[in-house]
């Protein structure tokens, strides 16, 4: 089993989109069995709360479904738990090094380190911004979400 933690800061936009489009790709690869996919905040400003409407309209128009989202923040626990820490940009890769238990700083890596351009470094916050930022969220989960799971079945044990 390959445990995949998707983090951001308050858990209703961009880890929450990474999360369904994630366990999205691994279902259409046949995968889902072997995987435990999850998301959180390094923040607690919305803990207990939905998906952001937006980020639930912009992610059903691509078919992927974020109303089952419920936000929670980090914990210590889950550094030790997930085998992948993936973390949305620099403000919250500070926070989530920050957040961890000694000895597990280096679990926290970003996502977009996965992707295909390696221009691209991080998945910029839309919560502010109109639309299109809802949109670009999707396009750079999906395609980070095909090269982590390239690197996965490339690197890690499926069948455990």
């Amino acid at each position: 089993m390959v445990k995949v933690l998707f983090v951001c800061m308050g858990n209703i936009c961009r880890s929450p989109t990474a999360e369904a489009v994630f366990r999205a790709t691994v279902e259409k690869a046949g995968l889902a069995d072997r995987f435990e996919i999850d998301s959180c905040g390094t923040e607690n400003y919305h803990v207990g709360e939905s998906a952001d409407d937006r980020s639930i309209r912009e992610a059903a128009r691509c078919g992927y479904d974020l109303t089952p989202h419920v936000a929670r923040q980090i914990t210590r626990r889950d550094y030790s738990h997930y085998d992948y820490v993936l973390v949305m940009d620099d403000i919250n890769m500070r926070a989530a090094t920050r957040r961890a238990p000694d000895g597990y700083e280096h679990k926290a890596q970003y996502f977009m380190s996965y992707g295909s351009d390696p221009h691209v470094r991080y998945v910029p916050d839309p919560y502010y911004g109109g639309p299109e930022g809802f949109k670009a969220v999707i396009a750079l989960c999906e395609d980070a979400s095909r090269g982590l799971l390239e690197h996965i079945k490339k690197h890690d044990d499926l069948q455990g």
